[in-house]
């Protein structure tokens, strides 16, 4: 059990570092903050025309239009600029905190779940396991970061960067590791 929370603990600690690392000090996701000069007068316009929190997609029909009239109302958009939104009324960054401990709380859970898999590998050497750990990864990135792009449009080069790399670590550590006596 030492073994399995060792390589957790460690593990979690590789990821959250580098999810530091890719977020704050490396260029790794510089495409998805991009600089408006107008930021002031969309900040405006938002907050006169939106009243809630949360994420919006724009244009969009009303709640309860029926089905057979949302494709119409979505063809006369056809087009036309969009946007999807997310908003908050406030900036508040004394959620840092909080916000770290849950995400390393993910980074930990991700990560004993992971060894509870290689766990049962009948094979547990380095190769095996770095490779399954990187196959995680992919997996990760291919069903939420990589398909939200393809629907929204944007670049998703920056997530293929973190799941080769964090997972490749986590997979690297957990390869020397776990096979040790």
């Amino acid at each position: 059990m030492k073994k399995v929370w060792i390589g957790t603990i460690v593990g979690a600690i590789l990821i959250f570092l580098w999810q530091f690392l890719s977020w704050s000090m490396l260029p790794v996701h510089q495409d998805e903050f991009r600089y408006t000069a107008n930021q002031d007068a969309i900040i405006e316009a938002l907050s006169q025309n939106l009243t809630e929190d949360g994420q919006y997609m724009i244009p969009n029909v009303p709640p309860g239009t029926p089905q057979d009239q949302h494709q119409d109302h979505m063809k006369a958009f056809e087009g036309k600029p969009w946007a999807h939104i997310n908003y908050h009324q406030s900036w508040d960054t004394s959620t840092m905190g909080m916000n770290m401990a849950r995400g390393f709380a993910a980074d930990l859970v991700a990560v004993w779940l992971l060894i509870w898999l290689l766990m049962r590998l009948e094979i547990r050497m380095f190769l095996p396991i770095l490779l399954a750990s990187i196959c995680v990864g992919v997996i990760g990135f291919l069903t939420i970061p990589y398909l939200n792009s393809v629907w929204f449009e944007t670049n998703s080069l920056g997530y293929i960067i973190d799941a080769l790399v964090q997972w490749g670590l986590v997979g690297a550590w957990l390869g020397w590791w776990l096979p040790r006596p």
